[in-house]
């Protein structure tokens, strides 16, 4: 495991320290699982934008669409 150091807002800290205590868990604990939720959170954000992206894209719907039919097809000739 890496060390990393860095610098927070005195009351960020203060309630940081606060939750470790309450909790008994160590703040890197509580800094590691806020940050793995965190970046989480931006991964779907992303992925929901890159959805929403894609609706507005004629090409993509289009292709979509032909995709669908071939499925379809494809159903069909599996239930016979």
């Amino acid at each position: 495991m890496t060390t990393f150091t860095s610098t927070l807002p005195d009351d960020l800290l203060n309630q940081l320290n606060n939750m470790a205590s309450k909790m008994a868990v160590p703040k890197n604990k509580i800094i590691e699982k806020a940050l793995r939720v965190y970046l989480d959170q931006l991964n779907r954000a992303e992925y929901v934008k890159s959805y929403r992206k894609a609706t507005d894209d004629l090409n993509i719907f289009e292709m979509a669409e032909e995709g669908m039919v071939e499925y379809l097809i494809q159903l069909e000739h599996s239930e016979k």
